[in-house]
């Protein structure tokens, strides 16, 4: 009796191991390389006269309980901060258990969901949410340029996790790119001093 209770215990030590596995290797699949939008962001902040320093990128392809809102030094060439990021619903109003799955995407107004594109980060402003403080942004290209009518901006929400949450997902925006109170302070605090108006790039 007593082997059999060994041998089960192996069993499930093993297919745990296994488990344990799958996910790293699950992790590890996912991680992706943005090189080739760093060069373009760079290129892009130099002939558009943006902040040359450092850009934001969003990657809206990402599971929402995972980092997805990248801080990018130009000058280290390295991510120095990143955090969790919102995605607009969309279909707020109607029934849709896969909403909180995958980003959908809209310029249009009232459509509560996420813009593509890149975006300079105006004006700082007080907010109604999280720690009363938001960034206007301007869309630049077609895919976005109704951002300002929109109301679409950078601000915290005391709903988002300063942590990662996968496999849960993180709440639904009306369309903002909005993360947790923390980080907001982090992404506040780089803005606040800077001179020129800093990108803003949401790819999928």
């Amino acid at each position: 009796m007593r082997s059999l209770k060994i041998l089960f215990f192996l069993f499930l030590s093993v297919v745990s191991c296994n488990k344990v596995a799958e996910n790293k290797e699950s992790i590890s699949i996912n991680k992706k390389v943005y090189t080739d939008f760093h060069k373009e962001a760079k290129a892009f902040c130099k002939r558009e006269k943006l902040n040359s320093d450092y850009y934001f990128l969003i990657d809206m392809s990402l599971h929402s309980g995972k980092n997805r809102f990248f801080v990018y030094d130009f000058r280290t060439k390295k991510i120095i901060a990143q955090n969790l990021v919102t995605h607009g619903s969309c279909d707020v109003l109607s029934v849709n258990t896969s909403k909180l799955k995958k980003a959908k995407f809209s310029n249009t107004n009232d459509s509560h969901c996420s813009s593509l594109g890149k975006y300079k980060i105006g004006k700082r402003d007080s907010s109604a949410w999280g720690i009363k403080i938001k960034y206007w942004l301007e869309g630049l290209e077609a895919t976005n340029k109704n951002a300002e009518n929109r109301v679409v901006v950078l601000h915290s929400w005391s709903a988002v996790s300063n942590n990662e949450i996968y496999p849960e997902y993180a709440p639904l925006s009306w369309g903002c790119p909005a993360v947790s109170d923390d980080f907001m302070k982090v992404l506040d605090k780089k803005l606040r001093p800077t001179q020129k108006p800093v990108l803003l790039w949401i790819i999928q």
